[in-house]
């Protein structure tokens, strides 16, 4: 989505299924949980390093993980270990306004909002959408605020919400590859 956002011209059409928007309520509420995890290892780089000597997963990793991988992407630290600095104190969870703000610079639903964003937005020959009803990671809600604000904006998009969760959704693929093939391939992709 963001790629879209930024490149139409690479782009051309751009298919989002459940993509991560509203970081408010996506990532915020999970880093209580995500500092516990890490606090049993003494901090991001024994969390990290024990993870990596680890012969496998463990079930609660998913989400420390996926949040590490966030902070490394969305405000990396190149001093920190592994690149990883998160948006809030290690001790008490408060939030660093000015690190948040780093963050949401690369939320879908705040990026919608520049002039340069929707004049990309409007230069996709497709821009589709999708969410689960009951998706786990609350991103149906994400992109309901987000196409409500494409609506606003007068961008054009296809939005489905469909009865399932964030989980082994590849299905709907196909629904999207069809709708994108069509998008450039010049045709009109409704």
């Amino acid at each position: 989505m963001v790629h879209g956002m930024r490149r139409a011209d690479v782009w051309g059409a751009v298919g989002c299924h459940a993509g991560d928007c509203n970081f408010d309520l996506v990532y915020r509420p999970d880093f209580p949980k995500l500092l516990t995890a890490l606090a049993r290892h003494g901090g991001i780089e024994g969390y990290l390093k024990a993870f990596a000597a680890s012969p496998k997963w463990g079930g609660g990793d998913h989400l420390p993980l996926m949040l590490l991988a966030m902070a490394a992407t969305y405000d990396p630290d190149p001093s920190a270990f592994m690149g990883v600095r998160l948006p809030v104190d290690p001790h008490t969870c408060e939030l660093d306004a000015e690190a948040w703000a780093r963050w949401l610079r690369w939320d879908p639903l705040r990026m919608v909002e520049a002039p340069e964003v929707q004049a990309n937005l409007r230069r996709l020959h497709g821009l589709f959408i999708d969410a689960g009803s009951r998706d786990q990671f609350l991103a149906h809600f994400g992109a309901r605020a987000l196409v409500r604000r494409l609506s606003a904006h007068g961008i054009p998009h296809v939005y489905e919400e469909f009865p399932d969760d964030h989980s082994n959704t590849s299905y709907r693929l196909d629904v999207s590859l069809p709708y994108l093939w069509r998008a450039l391939d010049g045709a009109s992709p409704g």
